[in-house]
């Protein structure tokens, strides 16, 4: 392949003629280094990419089971980086916005380093193309698994009439029903349910899950991540089928929201199933505002 590093070690650059190329390491620190003032510049749109990278700076390469984790940067001398990603398998590779040159160049190096990509989870433009850029390359089948909608919090508005309850952080005590919760979760959303004692243990580390108690009761969840960038992200909203339609999950989603605020984040974002009308309707209700639309495509050979 013309132009590309056929084995490009860890922190190296591919050399292009137009001095345009992917920068991809294994090293996160790396990564931060070359890609953080372009993720910072945008970190509600770059949720995914920063929260992902911080999982594994904090917690290890290991942190989300897989393969060694792979983090790259589209970059040119003249303009610098315009486009980024992570893949921790296995986990779909996670994208930024990027030119269509940089979605389409991507994918022969990932060829050639002999990784395997579970899906994409990006922007639907850049989606589209680094989906067409992977199936030309390996014959693969896809499918959209679900179009997301990226929401970002404008003035929070406490849900009205609040319901009965209050907020509270969860603790270790917990940690078996948060488990229980979560695979529902999971599998409500089309993920793995695997995926619930990773990210229950990596919550309870930093104190990232609220619980909604009515007399003592949990009811509702909500989790949130580390801040990086002044950007905290929402997730894993979840309330048990037979505690629905009371208010529960808009007032966690709340409570959670504004500990965030007062941790000092300034951009405050959740993701929400576009085909859902219920969730997006309570989360904009409470003041969240829609900023981009994302696809998670699912490969299957």
């Amino acid at each position: 392949m013309a132009g590309h590093e056929n084995k490009m070690r860890a922190g190296g650059v591919a050399q292009h003629h137009n001095r345009v190329a992917w920068y991809l390491t294994e090293d996160v620190e790396e990564y931060f280094a070359a890609a953080g003032t372009f993720l910072r510049t945008r970190p509600a749109h770059n949720t995914v990419l920063l929260t992902v990278a911080e999982s594994v700076r904090v917690r290890g390469r290991s942190a989300f089971g897989g393969d060694t984790p792979l983090f790259g940067c589209w970059r040119s001398d003249e303009s610098g980086v315009s486009g980024a990603f992570v893949h921790t398998p296995p986990l779909p590779m996670a994208l930024s916005q990027m030119p269509a040159q940089a979605a389409r160049e991507l994918v022969p190096i990932l060829v050639d380093r002999g990784r395997t990509l579970t899906g994409v989870n990006a922007h639907a433009d850049t989606a589209n193309v680094s989906t067409q850029a992977w199936q030309d390359a390996t014959g693969v089948e896809a499918r959209v698994r679900r179009r997301d909608r990226l929401y970002r919090l404008g003035k929070l508005s406490v849900p009205d009439p609040r319901p009965a309850g209050a907020a509270r952080v969860a603790r270790d005590p917990d940690r078996d029903l948060l488990l229980g919760w979560l695979r529902a979760f999971f599998r409500d959303i089309g993920e793995p349910e695997e995926r619930a004692e990773s990210t229950v243990d990596e919550r309870l580390l930093h104190g990232g899950l609220y619980l909604w108690e009515l007399g003592g009761v949990p009811v509702a969840v909500a989790g949130l991540t580390r801040s990086v960038a002044g950007m905290a992200r929402v997730g894993a909203v979840y309330t048990p089928p037979a505690m629905r339609g009371r208010g529960y999950g808009a007032a966690v989603t709340a409570a959670v929201s504004q500990v965030a605020l007062d941790s000092g984040a300034d951009d405050v974002v959740l993701f929400a199933d576009a085909a859902n009308p219920t969730s997006n309707g309570i989360y904009q209700r409470i003041g969240y505002e829609p900023i981009e639309d994302r696809l998670f495509v699912q490969f299957v050979a």
